[in-house]
């Protein structure tokens, strides 16, 4: 395709899929919501079919995509507009959990001192939380926890040794067999393209699982759940978000392990291939300071 001609798809009606798949989602989900004390949740079927929708669109929308990348149709201003897209998107990632880790430097460094009554605070502690010794983890909160016995202290943190010393590893390791695969890429070496892209995905799902067995560890073993305190609440906001990050980047390389597997991609033209990598570098480089901000500090 010439590079002066900058390539417009036809209209689609994939957008509106999309839309309605998703206010069927959220409407489902909202709408089994308990509302009475016993906590009964109601009929999630109206959610499942938003979902089954969105994900009818996700296949339908990407194969169109994709069929219109292999047929020749984007040229290099296509190529930059992508680029461009993906880095925004990134950007966007990134305040989206510069402001999780925000509210974690916020509770620590300053609320939780100033209700524990450091500096010329005692006034504070005094009229918020008379008793308040403060210091992290802080699994306290006498709004949210009224009730020791219904909302009991958790037995432990979750330290950094053992699985999140794993998943460090894991994720790491993953962001160099992406890297390895990229160059084979590149080469034109497809054998070793499809190897290392293999076991980048393994070590993805394997880290998913292992944050799974975390989250039954602590919320069986040592009682920590959401509404733990700040210390809760922190920990399951930011490994949450970040768990279902590392999912979609696990899937993005999956389709991009498919697609390779079909001959997808040259060495000149891989974007796809590119903005997939550079998602899972950001979840990567997103782990590293949860390890040491959540896990280790």
């Amino acid at each position: 395709m010439s590079d002066s001609k900058y390539y417009l798809p036809e209209p689609s009606h994939w957008p509106l899929v999309g839309s309605v798949g998703l206010f069927v989602t959220m409407f489902g989900f909202a709408n089994a919501l308990p509302t009475t004390t016993d906590g009964e949740i109601g009929s999630l079927i109206p959610m499942y079919i938003g979902l089954f929708i969105m994900i009818f669109m996700l296949f339908g929308w990407f194969g169109t995509v994709i069929r219109e990348s292999e047929s020749g149709k984007y040229n290099t201003q296509v190529d930059t507009s992508f680029r461009m897209g993906m880095m925004w998107f990134i950007f966007s990632e990134v305040m989206f959990f510069a402001a999780f880790f925000g509210a974690l430097f916020y509770m620590r460094q300053l609320s939780i001192p100033w209700l524990a009554g450091e500096g010329n605070n005692a006034m504070t502690k005094e009229l918020l939380w008379d008793g308040f010794a403060g210091g992290w983890a802080s699994f306290g909160n006498p709004l949210v926890n009224p009730d020791p016995v219904a909302y009991p202290t958790p037995k432990d943190i979750i330290p950094a040794t053992g699985l999140p010393l794993i998943n460090t590893i894991l994720l790491l390791t993953s962001s160099v067999t992406v890297t390895f695969a990229h160059h084979a890429l590149k080469a034109g070496h497809r054998a070793k393209l499809n190897i290392w892209l293999l076991i980048t995905v393994i070590l993805g799902f394997a880290f998913i699982g292992l944050q799974a067995e975390e989250y039954m560890h602590a919320y069986n073993d040592l009682g920590l759940k959401l509404t733990s305190g700040s210390y809760g609440t922190t920990f399951f906001m930011l490994t949450g978000f970040h768990g279902l990050h590392v999912t979609i980047g696990a899937i993005m390389l999956t389709i991009m392990l498919l697609r390779s597997l079909k001959g997808h991609f040259t060495e000149k033209n891989h974007f796809a291939f590119e903005a997939a990598a550079w998602y899972w570098h950001f979840v990567d480089v997103v782990w590293v300071g949860l390890f040491i901000f959540v896990y280790w500090v």
